[in-house]
């Protein structure tokens, strides 16, 4: 055998090792992938409170104010809190009136432009340049027009649990208006917005800190509540049901 020939031999097994060697690793890196993806297929279904599917962070429309509520830029979210904090001390602990306190604030206003607007002729600066403050059609008819959907929704839920084809919907809106009452039994309309506003702004956060130990508790008591209700609907709303009944047949 010559050298040339000798030399194409070599050549001729060394692609066939590379070409062997390609393929190995590549159905190696693909049996990798199929692992993995197999590995996240076993993965359970991680039980998430309201079976919401998104962060909670997209839950709340991921704009500002979800960036406010979640607290993504403390000065911001700090400041917000701290002005509804001084407003609830103004109102509820100095028994300060709402209608009193702009009244004081437009009279400062006006008689500061008022000043400010004669002064600048004698110290040589120009008047304050106040911009025209104009509410467009449009923002208006949409905030109308938002508030009348979600106030057609509101009503035809209730209309909807009032004739009683859901129980259980009946049962838990009873219970949260009952609940209601009497917590705003015990709080007047401010203190009560201002708790929903603290509430707001530390149980979302601490929630989205701590949400998978929270999505684990919730989903034992709710499995528990759904034991409880079976027992009563077994006990108490099937008799219900039956009552009714006999009542139609007997007419």
């Amino acid at each position: 055998m010559t050298g040339h020939e000798y030399m194409s031999m070599e050549k001729v097994a060394g692609k066939i090792a590379g070409g062997f060697s390609s393929t190995s690793s590549s159905s190696s890196s693909g049996s990798d992938d199929d692992t993995a993806s197999h590995s996240k297929s076993l993965k359970p279904n991680v039980y998430r409170l309201f079976g919401r599917e998104k962060p909670l962070h997209q839950v709340l429309g991921a704009g500002k104010p979800a960036d406010v509520l979640l607290w993504r830029n403390k000065r911001i979210s700090a400041s917000v809190f701290g002005c509804a904090t001084a407003l609830w001390v103004v109102f509820e602990l100095l028994d300060y009136h709402l209608i009193t306190l702009i009244c004081h604030i437009l009279i400062l206003t006006l008689i500061t432009l008022f000043l400010w607007s004669h002064v600048s002729n004698f110290i040589d600066k120009p008047p304050p340049n106040i911009p025209d403050a104009v509410f467009p059609d449009k923002c208006v008819l949409e905030v109308a027009s938002i508030v009348r959907y979600k106030m057609n929704q509101a009503l035809g839920h209730l209309r909807h649990i009032a004739f009683g084809s859901d129980v259980k919907s009946f049962l838990a809106v009873v219970c949260g208006l009952w609940i209601l009452s009497v917590i705003g039994s015990c709080f007047n309309f401010l203190t009560l917005v201002y708790i929903v506003f603290v509430l707001l702004h530390t149980v979302l956060v601490m929630y989205e800190k701590y949400e998978d130990k929270v999505d684990s508790f919730s989903e034992k008591a709710i499995i528990e509540l759904k034991k409880q209700y079976v027992e009563f609907d077994k006990k108490v709303l099937s008799k219900i049901h039956k009552g009714k009944l006999k009542e139609k047949k007997k007419d």
